[in-house]
């Protein structure tokens, strides 16, 4: 059996499993996370050191060495790059490509926090590993003529950052700027030595002074109650009442060798927006989340809780991926239908068939719609990669099934009316196979290299290239097996009996493309001069890219 006979024998099956697929692929494209950029994992983890106002030269030698001799023990380390300042360090490693970066991070944090005891004290470490998600989705600032940046602080950590980060797929919310109160304690050391005492006992006492400690339980009808003792100080009365040291001579308080007084944290970061001082509240997204939903989500939140916000605190988005991903999406669906209506147009204007022009138009919807149950099966997602290959590919897709349908119209008219048969359909359509798969096999040969490139080029273009190879691809076997079973099913003798040389304006335009093309080819060198001044203005224009 060959396949023109499986195709007419199977022909609703293929038309079934074809409408199959476009409503799986629809109800894919629901479910699809929806992101800026493609999921990628770059072989780079960054170790971020604090240690508080360290000069650089012993944040140098106490922190950032060590900490490199025991990060370059790690298999699979290519590279580390450090850079000091003033009471911070950045460590950055570099692995191949395609290493497991999950299990490098979790070797990296356990090397880090091995070698924490042996570091000054207070050093804070944080591990990260670099992808897409590092970059916030959405972001937004608050602003305020009427509160403090302290208010303002303690507004965003306290109030809306808990709201925003019990929306889904959101994995933390960053507070930037403003400024945090703190009681400052200036300490004078004529006093401090007049009794005998030193700094260390002044933090001691205060230290101790701020503790939350169990001291016991109770029990009741059957309950177990725990007692817990706080003795956490308030308020600058407090502090200064805070014994530092007890003698026979007398008690010494902190107020007695030291002035306390309110004041704020030393910012060395200034966030401004609208020209005024200002609070950042960015949002990261979850590998893998849809950065749209998200954003919907924290738009939702915000207007929910933005009638128990302080009167005069101005909440503006002043940045939002999901904007990106959205006109992205939009150029695809523009790209789907302009290239559908001028496919129309074309096929009515030319063949003068409305049944040929719906079986055309129905191809790129369908094609698009497995397009996406594909990327869904491959674990990938909307991005501006894949809707991009999916904007490209949509010119591609209306040719296969334009060169399609033009054949089997172009068999069968020939054949006239009297000869008009399913069988004749289906060979023109075979008659066609080998031309039509050159052509998508030539395409998709070019855009596969790009899956299997390296680095970040790589990590962004196999998006792509998976994406047009894969439309290309089911859009070869559409045009192949369910554009002739369709124009079997939908065209009628008299469609083959329509006259292709009646009227003024084609036949004339026929003949007279068939006039130039005789002259063409009886001198080619003519198309050689024809093309020289293309070549020419080409290097010109590629020279003047930047």
């Amino acid at each position: 059996m060959n396949l023109g006979a499986w195709m007419q024998r199977h022909r609703r099956s293929i038309l079934f499993l074809v409408a199959l697929l476009a409503l799986t692929g629809v109800a894919t494209a629901l479910r699809l996370p929806i992101t800026l950029f493609p999921k990628a994992e770059f072989p780079r983890v960054v170790v971020g050191l604090d240690a508080g106002d360290r000069p650089a030269d012993q944040m140098a030698m106490l922190v950032t060495r060590p900490v490199e001799e025991a990060l370059r023990r790690i298999p699979g380390v290519q590279e580390v790059h450090a850079t000091t300042s003033r009471g911070s360090a950045e460590v950055t490693l570099n692995f191949d490509w395609g290493a497991n970066m999950v299990e490098l991070a979790l070797q990296v944090n356990a090397a880090v926090a091995q070698l924490l005891p042996t570091l000054p004290p207070g050093t804070r470490t944080e591990v990260r590993r670099m992808d897409p998600t590092k970059l916030p989705v959405i972001a937004y600032s608050l602003t305020s003529r009427t509160q403090s940046l302290v208010q303002l602080h303690d507004l965003a950590q306290y109030k809306l950052r808990p709201l925003l980060a019990s929306v889904p797929g959101v994995a933390r919310v960053q507070v930037q700027g403003g400024a945090q109160e703190e009681y400052r304690i200036t300490v004078d050391p004529a006093r401090l030595a007049a009794r005998g005492l030193a700094l260390a006992d002044v933090a001691r006492a205060v230290t101790a002074a701020n503790a939350i400690s169990a001291t016991g339980r109770l029990e009741d009808h059957y309950k177990l109650y725990l007692v817990v003792a706080v003795s956490a100080t308030t308020t600058p009365e407090q502090l200064r009442r805070i014994v530092v040291a007890s003698s026979p001579q007398g008690v010494v308080h902190l107020g007695d060798v030291a002035e306390v007084a309110r004041g704020t944290a030393p910012q060395w970061i200034r966030v401004t927006a609208d020209g005024e001082d200002a609070v950042l509240l960015n949002i990261y997204q979850q590998p893998g989340s849809n950065s749209v939903a998200i954003a919907q989500g924290i738009r939702q939140q915000l207007a929910a809780g933005h009638a128990s916000l302080p009167a005069g605190v101005k909440l503006a988005n002043w940045y939002d991926q999901s904007e990106l991903v959205t006109a992205s999406a939009a150029g695809v669906r523009d790209a789907i239908l302009i290239g559908v209506l001028l496919a129309a147009l074309t096929l009515l204007a030319f063949l003068r068939n409305w049944k040929i022009t719906l079986i055309a138009v129905a191809v790129v919807p369908t094609v698009m719609a497995a397009t996406t149950l594909l990327l869904g099966l491959f674990h990938m997602g909307f991005n501006i990669m894949t809707l991009g290959g999916m904007a490209a590919a949509v010119g591609l897709i209306i040719d296969d099934a334009i060169v399609m349908v033009e054949q089997v119209v172009r068999r069968v008219r020939e054949g006239g009316a009297a000869q008009f048969d399913g069988r004749r359909v289906i060979a023109a359509a075979l008659e066609f196979v080998q031309p039509l798969a050159g052509s998508s096999a030539a395409t998709i040969i070019i855009f596969l290299p790009l899956a299997f490139l390296t680095g970040v080029t790589g990590a962004f273009f196999k998006a792509l290239s998976i994406t047009m190879a894969s439309a290309l691809v089911i859009s070869f076997l559409v045009a192949l097996l369910a554009v002739p079973i369709l124009c079997d099913r939908l065209l009628a003798a008299r469609d083959a009996a329509r006259d292709e040389e009646r009227g003024l304006v084609f036949p004339r335009l026929r003949r007279a493309y068939l006039r130039l093309l005789q002259r063409v080819l009886a001198r080619p060198a003519w198309l050689l001069l024809g093309l020289l001044p293309l070549v020419a203005a080409s290097w010109l224009a590629y020279g003047r890219v930047g």
